[in-house]
């Protein structure tokens, strides 16, 4: 059915499909991985409820990384729980670089974005630079101290523009961190459309950079800003 669809899609950089179940022959010398293919969350489940199904399917997809893609592929984790799962993976693939697996913060990010542009009451794509740090959970946290808004063609600091601390403290915070229970409890499944155009947004980012916008991505971990070592946190990449 996919299959199928992206056919219908008439997508004029789509060579070919190769439908597979076999890791091996998905890998195959790939520079880009989406890795997808984990147990969804339902309502009432926490992510990390879904750890003991993943891992084995994140210690599989590692191995078969390791085996046949090119050493210097970029893989995206986006099943929950992300972070774990990327290191898990990562783990499993010892002949490629940690640095290139990556787990998928950018949807929280873009919820970050949304939720500021809409309580500052200018289009999205004038809220630059918010950052999402540490886990994709409901412990995560969104930071927009160092975001900028344009207004009216003037750039200014986010706090200042909303002048309201209660709200970037808490309201803001919370409604970043529940934002994905949020949606579940409204359509009975997880995130689909805005995890997809998020995934997008990430790989298309670390190919082609970002000019002067941070973006957030949970990496395998080298100790900065004081996070742990050789852990998947997000921060400002």
């Amino acid at each position: 059915g996919v299959v199928m669809e992206l056919a219908d899609c008439a997508l004029p950089l789509l060579v070919g499909v190769l439908p597979t179940a076999n890791p091996e022959e998905a890998f195959k010398d790939v520079a880009a991985a989406f890795l997808v293919g984990a147990m969804p969350r339902r309502e009432g489940m926490e992510r990390k409820d879904l750890l003991s199904a993943n891992v084995r399917i994140f210690k599989e997809q590692g191995q078969a990384l390791d085996k046949v893609a090119r050493k210097d592929v970029k893989v995206l984790v986006v099943g929950n729980p992300a972070n774990t799962n990327a290191f898990i993976c990562s783990k499993y693939a010892p002949s490629i670089p940690k640095e290139n697996f990556t787990a998928m913060t950018r949807l929280d990010q873009n919820r970050a974005q949304s939720q500021l542009a809409a309580k500052l009451g200018v289009p999205v794509q004038n809220v630059k630079n918010v950052v999402i740090w540490g886990n994709h959970s409901s412990t995560q946290f969104p930071d927009a101290s160092n975001a900028k808004v344009n207004i009216g063609g003037v750039e200014k600091s986010v706090p200042e523009a909303i002048k309201d601390d209660e709200f970037l403290k808490n309201t803001f915070v919370s409604t970043v961190q529940k934002r994905g229970a949020a949606v579940i409890a409204a359509r009975k499944m997880s995130s689909a459309l805005s995890a997809a155009k998020a995934a997008s947004d990430h790989m298309r980012d670390w190919f082609l950079g970002t000019g002067d916008r941070w973006v957030s991505m949970g990496v395998v971990s080298d100790g900065s800003y004081g996070a742990p070592k050789d852990i998947v946190f997000s921060f400002p990449v």
